[in-house]
């Protein structure tokens, strides 16, 4: 680090300036902008900040307070930077109990010498500010001002003890964040995804499955996540490999009764947990459910009631002009389960119609059609293709066959060749897709719910979809350094309270029209140029702070956090930053 004079037109200007290796190149990259020179040297209150950091550092002032040219101290050391942003993510920490709650744990568990609460914390926020694996976190953790050092073996075995405690940790945090405030949940979305590993090998959790990613050369985990209506996670659970999305409903369900203690709730997933007999858990487990619906699979009756162009609400748009139409359709679902008992599930089926998925629709068909025809050119393709997709618009055709002339006997022939499988285009199947453009159907158990409270709840969908696209980019949850059942668990345990984490800054960073501000990506940048420069000089070390993201400065205005000063010592510096000593108390209600 050290000072870079610039010119631009006929002024000159004084930064701080840190160099830096990047592919192979030397850079600079600006830490803090003192300004043009000339108005610096008037500036009194820079002025007296350079005497305080003579005064720190024990620097004759001539007269006129200028700096001697043989007072810099010949002991004076290069600039160390640390990383002081993550004290708003332990603000967080403590304020969503998540502290408490682990050292409540660790307290009414056999005697641990180690500090799981702080060890924990090291981990979440390395997957907040600069994800790595746990052995880099171990040898890159000096980053952070004021932090203590975790040995590595601590990790490894917080990592077994999250495993241990993960069912624990989520009701306690549910109570703490939910029961204590007195917060309903009325509405939870559910969802499933995939985390491979770059391994072959199986075992009792990781196994081949079909992997969202498409790593279908890799052993891979399946998550199922609940998230509440503002996205904010409330409990995951992971599934072997090679499980359905289908059947991991029953599992929820179970969590969402003995874990969370929730009576009364209405569940949103996608169509691909609408099955009869995951409807009818939910049934039977006494709550409500929202749900995409296949409507290209409903019954001959149903599907002419979604066709029928009467009893549809219009919506226009600003211009006038139709955006979407919609209504609803009274039936009832028929599931008869494994011993043969006949389930009658009453439903509500919203029906909405827009002329711009009509168009998307046609078009995601046509390049379907398109890719299935190049398909034909190579028969020998085709049966080892998948039948998603544009594999679907494809059939077998029936081989032609000649009758045997009268009288003459039928006879075997031991040579006979059997007739080659010719394909062709399912023209009627293309046919009747093309029908439901533009149409989309969601079934629901809420028969008190209006059309347009049902549609809401479920386009609020997305939020959980974004939830997993950002444990698998801002917070790399990927790849996994981990190959026992134990320690994966234990992996995946601290990764989900460093997405609570994430999940509060963003609310918290919410405008007055409930509108997120700043994406995951852009509060980890602003946090990570929250710096401090030490340097020490005659056995005193001070620190400089370096220019900052105005993001960062708002988060910790938020969060009421002081900002250093510009130029402290690590006393300074500890006091004004000090938080709430206190962890807040957290009585184990679980156990």
């Amino acid at each position: 680090m050290f000072i870079k004079k610039t010119k631009a037109k006929s002024y000159e200007y004084i930064k701080l300036v840190e160099s830096y290796w990047e592919n192979g190149k030397s850079r600079h990259r600006v830490l803090y902008n003192f300004g043009r020179a000339d108005l610096i040297k008037k500036d009194e209150s820079f002025l007296s900040i350079v005497k305080k950091l003579c005064e720190i550092v024990d620097l004759p002032l001539n007269g006129d307070n200028s700096i001697g040219k043989n007072a810099l101290p010949d002991d004076c050391s290069e600039a160390v930077l640390y990383n002081y942003g993550y004290l708003a993510y332990e603000k967080i920490w403590r304020e969503l109990g998540i502290d408490g709650t682990l050292e409540a744990l660790q307290f009414s568990s056999s005697k641990t010498e180690f500090p799981i609460p702080e060890t924990v914390f090291l981990m979440a926020i390395q997957h907040l500010l600069e994800p790595r694996s746990k052995l880099s976190t171990y040898l890159h953790q000096n980053r952070y001002f004021n932090l203590t050092e975790i040995p590595l073996q601590h990790m490894y075995r917080a990592l077994d003890k999250l495993s241990d405690w993960k069912e624990e940790i989520e009701a306690e945090l549910f109570e703490y964040n939910y029961v204590r405030v007195n917060k309903k949940v009325d509405v939870v979305f559910y969802d499933v995804t995939t985390f491979e590993f770059e391994s072959v090998v199986p075992d009792e959790l990781r196994d081949f499955g079909y992997s969202k990613a498409c790593k279908f050369g890799e052993v891979q985990v399946v998550m199922g996540m609940i998230i509440d209506e503002c996205g904010m996670p409330v409990g995951f659970e992971l599934f072997k490999g090679n499980t359905f999305d289908g059947k991991t409903m029953v599992k929820a369900l179970e969590n969402i009764k003995k874990r969370f203690g929730i009576h009364r709730v209405i569940i949103v997933a996608d169509r691909g947990l609408n099955s009869k007999g995951n409807l009818n858990l939910i049934k039977e487990a006494g709550y409500g459910y929202i749900m995409s619906s296949r409507i290209r699979c409903m019954s001959k009756v149903i599907k002419e009631k979604i066709l029928d162009t009467t009893g549809f609400t219009v919506v226009s748009d600003d211009s006038g002009n139709e955006s979407f139409r919609y209504k609803t359709i009274d039936y009832v679902n028929v599931f008869t389960d494994e011993d043969g008992v006949k389930h009658m599930l009453p439903e509500s089926l919203v029906i909405s119609y827009s002329p711009k998925r009509a168009i998307k629709d046609r078009k995601d068909r046509e390049r379907l059609v398109e890719k299935a025809k190049k398909l034909l050119e190579s028969p020998e393709k085709i049966t080892a293709s998948s039948k998603r997709g544009y594999r679907k618009y494809l059939s077998q055709a029936i081989p032609e066959t000649t009758e045997s002339p009268k009288g003459e006997s039928e006879k075997s022939d031991p040579e006979k060749v059997e007739p080659e499988i010719t394909w062709e285009l399912a023209l009627e199947k293309i046919t009747q897709d093309a029908i439901f453009d533009g149409y989309y159907g969601i079934q629901s158990s809420e028969k008190n719910m209006t059309a347009t409270e049902v549609m809401e709840a479920y386009h609020m969908l997305w939020k959980i979809e974004e939830s997993f696209r950002i444990m698998k980019t801002t917070m790399e949850v990927r790849p996994i350094f981990h190959w026992t059942p134990k320690r994966i668990t234990g992996h995946f345990v601290a990764c989900f309270l460093a997405f609570i984490m994430e999940r509060k800054m963003e609310l918290l960073l919410k405008d007055e029209k409930d509108e997120v501000l700043s994406s995951p990506h852009r509060i980890q940048e602003a946090l990570n140029t929250m710096q401090l420069a030490a340097v020490t000089a005659n056995n005193q070390e001070m620190f400089i702070r370096a220019k900052s993201d105005p993001l960062s400065k708002k988060i910790f205005k938020l969060l009421k956090i002081k900002m250093p000063s510009s130029i402290s010592t690590k006393c300074e510096i500890t006091a004004r930053l000090t938080l709430d000593a206190e962890p807040q108390e957290v009585q184990l209600t679980f156990l």
